[in-house]
């Protein structure tokens, strides 16, 4: 009997128990991550007035966590690369939730955005790292579906993040917030010990028998019986190196995701780390600030679920030009809008295109790039997202004491620019399979 390819027989596997418990597993810590980052946005308004804080300063604090984040995704990424998903796959969620309790015992400004920069660092890891391993377990024809399911996870993270700040900074302050909020993370650190490792990475690696060992695993919790007699793979070629990615047939990819991650946090994070701030601003009392954001969360979950039907049956290109587009003409609305009732609708929409957008874009990154540098491209590509999210919370705090309607603008512009970069120089990925070499 032939031996088959990893390929085949990830598809003669199917979808089953097994992967459902991995999305939950990646998803949970992907939840968590959402809390830690997006925790500090409830937490600066507290700070400003406790500590007497400018809004540089607070500022800053955003950017520190993007700052360690974009460390962490360069390091993570790669070295997964070197030495296997599954360790990284432990370590990040640890890294982020220690250092993230530790936040909410900070003495001061300068403590608590160093730990805050740490909390990133493990944060950073963690898209590149659970992006690849769960994409290199899913068949094709359900893989860009369950990669946007997977990023929902996020808007579950934004919700509990926008409900726990509601219910606790008002009543027991933004410490309890901190810290009840890293707790998820250290319980899924136990969890995720026991996912085994990527058969892919194996098999390109040279290590045959515990590729099979790993699929046959995955096909026993599947309930499905499938004999492997054994796996063929082009071995190994590419040194995992950052130049690798800007070679070959690469060059116009590498070049789309990182212009493409870079805009899209721009705008996101720009919106979303100044969003309470904002809606003050548009005339919305302080707790009425915490039910829009809470709402706007809600609206997330809807706009990853369209995309992740849109994804496999428009395809992968297409969505994510649309969305990106449209999350820039609701921003725009959000902007310049004047009753009430018109800025929460135009912000409720931006919110839905732009969760959808980033699914769009979690699923689409990992499939443009061969096995052997995926993880390395992944944590590179979102590095880009790091940079622009160290600089949104910063440029947001000056273009804010200018102009709101000017700074809205520059994030809409930026949606509008990653969604006409996807449509020219995109390639579409739905229906093909992962490759596993650099060709």
């Amino acid at each position: 009997m032939r031996k088959l390819t990893l390929e085949e027989a990830i598809e003669r596997i199917g979808f089953g128990r097994f992967q459902l418990r991995l999305l939950f597993v990646c998803g949970a810590g992907w939840a968590a991550d959402a809390m830690e980052v997006l925790i500090i946005s409830f937490v600066i308004p507290a700070l400003m007035k406790e500590w007497k804080l400018s809004a540089a300063q607070a500022g800053f604090l955003g950017t520190a966590i993007f700052l360690g984040m974009l460390a962490g995704a360069w390091f993570w990424g790669t070295v997964s690369d070197y030495i296997g998903r599954r360790l990284g796959f432990q370590l990040t969620v640890l890294v982020d939730s220690v250092f993230g309790f530790l936040s909410a015992l900070a003495p001061n400004f300068p403590t608590l955005a160093l730990l805050r920069a740490l909390t990133g660092f493990g944060v950073g890891g963690t898209l590149p790292v659970d992006y690849s391993i769960f994409a290199e377990y899913l068949p094709k024809e359900k893989r860009g579906r369950y990669l946007v399911i997977l990023e929902s996870f996020w808007a579950v993270g934004s919700i509990v993040a926008a409900g726990l700040a509601w219910l606790i900074v008002p009543r027991v302050g933004w410490r309890t917030l901190l810290a009840v909020s890293a707790v998820p993370g250290i319980i899924i650190y136990f969890i995720r010990r026991y996912v085994p490792e990527s058969p892919r990475y194996l098999l390109i690696s040279g290590r045959e028998e515990e590729a099979r060992k790993v699929l046959e695993q995955v096909a026993r919790e599947n309930g499905v019986s499938v004999e492997i007699p054994g796996l063929v793979a082009e071995p190994r070629r590419a040194k995992v190196t950052v130049p690798a990615l800007w070679r070959g047939n690469l060059i116009p990819i590498t070049l789309m995701l990182w212009i493409v991650w870079f805009t899209i946090s721009l705008g996101y994070y720009g919106v979303f780390i100044w969003l309470p701030k904002i809606f003050v601003a548009r005339g919305f009392t302080f707790l009425q600030t915490y039910a829009n954001v809470f709402i706007m969360s809600l609206a997330q979950l809807p706009g990853y679920f369209s995309a992740a039907y849109l994804v496999e049956k428009w395809g992968r290109r297409p969505t994510l030009a649309l969305y990106m587009v449209l999350s820039g003409l609701f921003t725009y609305l959000f902007a310049v809008g004047t009753g009430l009732s018109s800025i929460m609708v135009a912000a409720v929409l931006m919110s839905f295109f732009c969760l959808g957008a980033w699914g769009c874009l979690y699923a689409y990154t990992p499939e443009l790039y061969p096995t052997e540098v995926r993880a390395t491209g992944m944590g590179w590509a979102s590095g880009m997202t790091r940079i622009a999210g160290a600089i949104a919370p910063i440029l947001g705090g000056y273009l804010l004491s200018i102009s709101l309607t000017a700074a809205l603008s520059l994030y809409a512009l930026a949606f509008l620019v990653g969604g006409l970069t996807t449509a020219v120089l995109g390639r579409e990925t739905r229906g093909q399979p992962l490759l596993e070499v650099i060709q």
